[in-house]
């Protein structure tokens, strides 16, 4: 039970932040929907470095996905008075947000479907296995 409401917080923190986010990028710059819905989806061809090995994968899915690494392009495009690279920042972070929201985290090296928020897929009964 306890389980079950932290991922529904955890859920909620995410829509409150993609809503935050998403107010971002449309009131204060001018990126519009094209831009917006052109790469809202585009950290996941990250998935494409499978063509290389999963361990590539992996670690290329992760980078897409990490606020962390997100937030640092957003400061590196505002010290460089770089307008693309914070809208891009803002749109790869609200499909992180996203992502998470859908319980989508960031991935194990083991499995796609183990991941920082626990396991999915066809794997999620291993959630109870605790």
């Amino acid at each position: 039970m306890k389980t079950i409401k932290m991922r529904a917080a955890l859920k909620l923190e995410e829509i409150g932040l993609l809503l935050i986010v998403c107010l971002i990028y449309f009131e204060f710059y001018e990126g519009g929907w094209v831009l917006f819905a052109s790469l809202f989806f585009a950290p996941d061809l990250a998935f494409l470095a499978i063509n290389v090995n999963k361990k590539v994968a992996t670690i290329a899915f992760n980078a897409a996905h990490h606020k962390g690494l997100i937030s640092l392009l957003m400061i590196l495009g505002y010290l460089l008075s770089n307008e693309l690279l914070i809208l891009i920042g803002l749109i790869f972070m609200a499909h992180s947000c996203f992502d998470r929201m859908l319980g989508y985290g960031l991935k194990y090296f083991d499995s796609f479907d183990h991941t920082h928020l626990g396991w999915m897929g066809q794997s999620k009964h291993k959630n109870l296995e605790v």
